[in-house]
């Protein structure tokens, strides 16, 4: 940890306030590397923060409501199951400047989770497209396709041969560049991957999601799938995604 710490430092990267909603695994293993480099870590779900004492222990991060780790975010990550965006509260943002970075790392696990939704059914929307539209804000999609092990353990220093690479995608520059810099920060490339509408290549079912690419691997893949998803793509990735869900279904995984 002291490593990481000193090599932020000497990188110069600044520390920041960084609010996360939803302690799951992804949100949890981003509040332990975020609090070993020094930044501050709001974490909230939602049952209450009485209820996060063990992933405060864990992680370093504080506790808090929802609203609370939304005020306190120089950037706002928003890691809970893609059924639960909606139950949010409508307020969440109120207050928060509108160039405060919303990260959003959701998957849609129809199956195994989330139930049949048809606007992501269809291919006319993409996830966090849909996410978008529930919050309110401009989202920027990342940390979607990364096991959450590996997202905490795997970082590795700028330059190092077979360094993962984790795409962006968003429609707000400033924003985008913004959590670029942290996902380097974090030890891992940044490969901006288009617009919000293009986040379809980082989705599940995708040859990218889960693979662990190395920067050169992952542009050659977006470059080869193209921006606009046809439908024989769609219909491939969803048969790919549902065929994965099985598998994880007759292991007798379970999704929170």
């Amino acid at each position: 940890m002291r490593q990481r710490i000193a090599a932020a430092q000497t990188l110069n990267f600044p520390t920041m306030n960084i609010g996360i909603i939803g302690a799951g695994h992804i949100g949890s293993a981003l509040a332990v590397r975020l609090t070993s480099l020094g930044h501050s870590v709001k974490i909230a779900n939602s049952r209450g923060p009485e209820t996060l004492t063990d992933v405060a222990q864990k992680t370093g991060a504080t506790p808090v409501t929802a609203r609370e780790a939304a005020q306190y975010g120089e950037i706002i990550v928003v890691t809970i199951p893609l059924k639960n965006i909606p139950d949010l509260p409508k307020d969440l943002f109120e207050g928060v400047a509108a160039d405060v970075p919303v990260i959003d790392t959701s998957n849609y696990y129809p199956m195994l989770r989330d139930g049949q939704m048809p606007e992501l059914e269809t291919g006319d929307l993409t996830e966090s497209e849909w996410v978008q539209q529930h919050l309110g804000r401009p989202v920027v999609k990342v940390f979607n396709n990364i096991y959450a092990d590996h997202l905490e353990n795997k970082g590795q220093a700028a330059g190092t041969p077979g360094r993962i690479a984790l795409p962006v995608a968003g429609d707000e520059p400033a924003a985008k560049q913004k959590v670029m810099a942290l996902v380097e920060e974090l030890g891992f490339d940044a490969v901006d991957d288009g617009s919000l509408h293009e986040s379809w290549r980082q989705q599940p079912g995708t040859p990218s999601y889960g693979a662990d690419l190395p920067a050169d691997k992952l542009r050659e893949h977006f470059a080869s799938l193209g921006t606009k998803r046809t439908e024989a793509q769609h219909a491939e990735y969803l048969a790919n995604h549902a065929k994965a869900e099985q598998q994880m279904a007759d292991q007798g995984i379970q999704l929170k």
